[in-house]
């Protein structure tokens, strides 16, 4: 379900912090219902596997001509990325912080880790159209259960960015984010499934 940007920005999450000049571009609640200590859970399944070759069809043809346009113009190359048009914000984490952990690499996606906390964790994505943050959180649901919550914040690159962000709004809100989360929920009952199963005793 998509959320208001309230639902991220009220929070006091610590990624307030080094997004200061970015803007809060999407919010959802993840159909990831768990425990108040099945954060880490979440955060390996979002970092395991690609996101990009989930059950859809339509998902994979968006994916694959976002990364064929990217090739042909020169979105992705390496002096478009992190550390070289722009900084990684590990750069801008407070000293409590620059100790933590910055949790898992992604097995497939291109989004470097910035930092793992027990109900946070953000990692960040850079090319020649935006600089871009994508940030998991673990929020209570009011009834002593708890749900992952993600965040995508983004800092367009000049014009190119702010009309490349404008034309892909229209597939990420009704094609990529739909059955993203769809996807996302039958891995998570699967695995609550497994969890939940008892084990053979010898």
């Amino acid at each position: 379900m998509r959320l208001p940007t309230t639902a991220h920005t009220s929070r006091p999450w610590r990624i307030h912090e080094l997004t200061r000049d970015f803007r809060v571009e999407d919010v959802w609640a993840l159909p990831t219902p768990g425990g108040p200590d099945d954060f880490a859970r979440l955060v390996q399944q979002m970092t395991s596997g690609d996101r990009s070759q989930g059950s859809s069809r339509a998902t994979r043809v968006l994916f694959d001509v976002r990364w064929k346009l990217g090739e042909l113009l020169g979105w992705d190359g390496p002096d478009t990325g992190l550390g070289s048009r722009v900084a990684t914000l590990r750069d801008r984490l407070p000293a409590d912080m620059r100790e933590a952990p910055s949790g898992p690499d992604f097995d497939s996606l291109p989004f470097t880790p910035l930092y793992l906390l027990d109900d946070e964790f953000a990692a960040e994505i850079a090319n020649k159209t935006m600089h871009g943050v994508l940030h998991l959180g673990w929020v209570p649901d009011g009834t002593g259960g708890y749900h992952g919550q993600m965040a995508v914040l983004v800092k367009p690159n000049g014009l190119l960015g702010t009309g490349y962000m404008a034309a892909i709004a229209p597939f990420r809100h009704l094609i990529v984010y739909p059955l993203m989360l769809r996807h996302i929920g039958r891995n998570w009952r699967a695995a609550s499934r497994s969890y939940s199963q008892p084990r053979a005793t010898t």
